[in-house]
């Protein structure tokens, strides 16, 4: 499970890490180079025999006594060629491969992106209608692992909120450790005379607080 932090801290953060999880968003070498430029739903008949970079999500494995077929959606590719985790598809295709790939490991809903030849067209159902796969027979397949829930804290650290008043710091007119998860500081004083709702330290009593003006 990953963490976000809420404002103010979510930008310097995320200048932090971004170097960190560029440079660890590597390319296997099987995935890197030219491939033949065509989508899943724009195959026609003069493409069979062109190699091909596909990823999408599996909706369905079979498993026979020789290969393994997945049935995928196809998705664009980020990247570091995972398929890009969004509704918009480029169609379905086969993929098949030599020996026998457990159902389970490959189950509905995991992330996969793979190398290989188009084969042949193959017309199938889906619900009523005659869908034409592109069936690609598959050399090099990887599957990713599953996208972790993403939780966001909204932590509000007063230290980062900005100035308000002239010098004066936030902190000042709300002693630290008072804490508001969305602050909503005092008007600022009008015809710019001085202050007189400043509280005094010394008696907490004056101290702005939830039923406190």
């Amino acid at each position: 499970m990953s963490i976000k932090f809420g404002k103010p801290r979510a930008a310097w953060l995320a200048m932090a890490v971004l170097p960190l999880l560029t440079a660890c968003a590597s390319v296997p070498e099987q995935f890197k180079g030219e491939f033949y430029a065509v989508t899943p739903r724009q195959v026609r008949a003069q493409d069979i025999g062109q190699e091909v970079r596909w990823g999408g999500v599996i909706l369905e494995t079979n498993a026979s006594q020789h290969k393994t077929c997945f049935e995928i959606l196809s998705r664009d590719l980020d990247r570091s060629m995972r398929p890009v985790n969004e509704d918009a598809t480029n169609g379905r295709f086969i993929a098949c491969k030599p020996g026998f790939h457990d159902p389970e490991v490959f189950k509905k809903g995991r992330e996969v992106t793979l190398t290989g030849r188009i084969a042949m067209l193959d017309v199938r159902k889906v619900g009523e209608f005659d869908y034409q796969y592109p069936v690609v027979n598959a050399g090099f397949i990887t599957m990713w692992p599953e996208r972790s829930n993403v939780v966001i804290y909204d932590y509000y650290d007063p230290f980062f909120y900005p100035y308000y008043w002239g010098p004066y710091y936030y902190p000042y007119y709300y002693p630290y450790p008072y804490y508001r998860p969305h602050p909503h500081p005092h008007p600022r004083p009008s015809g710019g005379g001085q202050r007189t709702d400043i509280p005094d330290h010394r008696n907490p009593e004056s101290a702005p607080g939830p039923d406190r003006g």
